[in-house]
């Protein structure tokens, strides 16, 4: 800590500085740019040793320098250290920029030296600030009470009220981003993906070759693939870096289904022989908690300090807005920009059902903050997640029921496949409502009670602790300025893009959920490529030349690339299915319900589309997809070997069956007789 009298010394000193008389502190420009109350360096050096506050040069040199070091000002760049120079600095204080937290903490807690207020500088740091006061106030409370009692300490980390924060922004900020609980975790992925300390980059000349609005699977692509190849980048971010994969999609909700596979062998056990004595506890807390470890280390992939350390991006955290069309708003700075690419994403469709809202419904979002396994899960919806979820609850424990409109789950996929993924997880626990809806949700009391209609009207109630909507999504396009940009869209369908992902604006290009209707990470980032070829290189790459596969990850898995055989009515196509309880090792595996189907067109080789059904199938139908993208047909994967016993043998079996269409009743006859001849 530095010494009283020195302290007040510096505090005098800058106060006479910063004085509008002394003329030096004023906005001064450089190339063009305009850099707001600064001073030169050389400049105040000679007010320094004109003044006799220093008794040369070099000893003014100094005093700058240690004003700098106590980071009272700053090169508006910091780019340099204080010198005799024609440099611009300027007092922290007067940045137009909002101040690293860490100098927040330093004016809020005192004397602090530099490395501490670094370290400070964090979510997790905030958070023990935060404690530190609670359990210091709590202290005190309790000495001043006539109580001799003291209550030990709660186990585990609790919540932390929002008033006890060391910044009140901070804490609107934390607020916001509904994440929770705020254990070591989430706040290690918190500092990476939306650190409280971080300051928005003071663009140069304000002109980018790409701005990218949202920064998730789509835009972090489309920003990190314009950086790589040379354009000056920014990338927009609301909330959270990495966006619905890292923190609210595939990421966490994989990290469950691993554990829901582990359950439902232990479960199954019995069918290999394998007897599980005593009981067998299930600790979803510990699951939820592994969960959170794992997005955490897998979060510096999307990290701040990645895109700015390795890529050179500006990244900004805030709402953007359109404010022409070749100008986009944040934090009430101007960003101009020649492209520009909006990656806003989607969120969780929630349907107009009187009293849901009421009764808080979790959404793919906030299922992941939950920390108590609910002993009854209601399922709203019979989607991917929908049917990802309950299955995997199910298997933690849960009483799980799942309500459909239609007449069958996966209504997307094929009846054959969805009746096999059903009956799995009717095994599992799951119970159906099938050609139902939801009329009403009632509170009562801690329970949430649903009531439903079948096809009759006829309404049932269903008992809650929990209330899961998966029912689809909705594209993010609202209060971006769209209009504004001369971008088209429409609030259900999305922005409106051309086969080559540009907008109604030549300049601007979208990608991922705010425009497609495959809603799917690696979809967003293929999508990504075309922009940035488009974009940047006058490409031509269309999204339609794309070979789109998918999976859902139930058990067993749903995976499908290409055409599905309703898609085909009235084209000539041949189909070639084989099922599992025909192949060597799903049989050995006790894995024998499921199937491949492989779609071809007719008197060709040319595959069309394939459906797996198996546990592995996202892993298996990427060999077909390859296939197709490299227009490989049935002919070119007969005569790849594949290992004996796999499962992705099966592709190999129906590229044979294939080969024997080829052996027609005349061929068939011809070699016969050859063959006679040769006896």
């Amino acid at each position: 800590a530095m010494e009283g009298d020195k302290k007040d010394d510096i505090e005098s000193l800058v106060e006479t500085i910063r004085r509008p008389e002394t003329g030096l502190i004023k906005d001064r420009k450089w190339m063009f740019k305009t850099y707001p109350k600064c001073f030169v360096g050389s400049d105040l050096v000679d007010w320094l040793v004109k003044r006799k506050h220093s008794s040369s040069r070099e000893e003014a040199v100094s005093l700058g320098q240690n004003l700098l070091a106590l980071k009272i000002i700053q090169h508006v760049t910091k780019d340099h250290q204080f010198k005799d120079e024609n440099l611009f600095y300027r007092f922290r204080e007067d940045d137009d920029r909002r101040l690293d937290f860490k100098d927040r903490v330093v004016k809020k807690l005192g004397d602090i030296d530099s490395e501490a207020a670094e370290d400070l500088a964090s979510w997790t740091h905030i958070y023990t600030i935060n404690e530190t006061s609670s359990s210091s106030s709590s202290s005190s409370s309790s000495s001043s009470s006539s109580s001799s009692s003291s209550s030990a300490a709660p186990e585990g980390r609790s919540q932390p009220e929002i008033k006890g924060f060391a910044d009140e922004g901070m804490a609107d900020v934390l607020a916001q981003l509904d994440l929770s609980p705020l254990d070591e975790h989430n706040l290690k992925l918190l500092d990476n993906v939306h650190p409280p300390n971080y300051v928005d980059p003071e663009e140069s000349d304000g002109h980018y070759n790409m701005v990218v609005i949202g920064a998730g699977a789509g835009g972090l692509v489309t920003a990190c693939g314009s950086a790589g190849v040379g354009a000056r980048v920014a990338i927009i971010e609301k909330h959270l870096l990495g966006g619905d994969c890292l923190n609210y999609g595939c990421v966490p909700s994989k990290a469950l289904l691993s554990c829901a596979r582990t359950a439902s062998a232990i479960k199954h056990s019995q069918d290999f022989f394998i007897k599980v004595n005593g009981e067998v506890e299930i600790d979803f807390a510990g699951i939820m908690e592994r969960m959170r470890k794992l997005r955490a280390e897998i979060s510096p992939n999307d990290s701040v300090k990645r895109l700015e350390e390795e890529y050179g991006i500006h990244v900004f955290f805030g709402a953007a807005k359109f404010t022409g069309p070749n100008t986009i708003m944040v934090n009430d700075k101007t960003l101009k920009f020649r492209k520009a690419c909006i990656a806003s994403g989607g969120r969780p469709a929630v349907p107009n059902i009187p009293g849901l809202l009421e009764a808080n419904p979790l959404t793919n979002i906030s299922v992941f903050n939950l920390t108590e396994l609910p002993k009854r899960l209601v399922v709203i919806g019979s989607g991917a997640i929908g049917c990802e979820l309950s299955q995997a609850f199910a298997l933690f424990g849960s009483e799980v029921h799942i309500i459909e409109r239609g007449e069958r789950i996966l209504n997307r996929e094929e009846e054959e496949a969805a009746e096999i993924v059903s009956e799995s997880l009717a095994r599992d626990g799951v119970l159906f409502h099938l050609k139902s809806r939801c009329v009403r949700v009632e509170m009562r009391g801690s329970e949430k009670v649903l009531i439903i209609a079948d096809e009759n009207d006829k309404e049932t109630e269903i008992v809650a602790d929990q209330i899961l909507v998966a029912v689809g999504r909705k594209p993010n396009v609202t209060k971006m300025g769209l209009k504004v940009a001369g971008v088209d869209y429409d609030q259900r369908k999305g922005v409106f893009v051309n086969d080559m992902l540009q907008t109604s604006n030549k300049n601007v290009f979208a990608v991922g959920d705010c425009c497609s209707k495959y809603k799917f990470t690696h979809v967003a980032d293929f999508m990504a490529r075309i922009v940035i070829r488009n974009a940047l290189f006058f490409g031509k790459a269309r999204f339609t030349s794309l070979v789109l596969p998918w999976c859902t990850y139930t058990k067993p898995e749903v995976a499908h690339v290409g055409l599905y055989e309703s898609d085909l009515k009235g084209t000539k196509c041949s189909v070639f299915q084989k099922h599992f309880k025909d192949l060597d090792r799903a049989i050995l595996d006790g894995e024998t319900n499921g199937y491949i189907k492989m779609i071809v067109k007719e008197g060709t080789d040319q595959i069309l589309g394939c459906t797996i059904v198996a546990s592995n199938a996202g892993d298996m139908i990427s060999e077909v997809t390859l296939a197709m993208t490299n227009h490989i047909g049935m002919a070119g994967i007969s005569v790849t070997i594949h290992p004996y016993p796999t499962q992705a043998d099966v592709i190999r079996h129906t590229a044979d069956m294939y080969n024997r269409t080829r052996l027609t009743p005349v061929v068939r006859s011809l070699f016969r007789k050859l063959m006679a001849a040769r006896r």
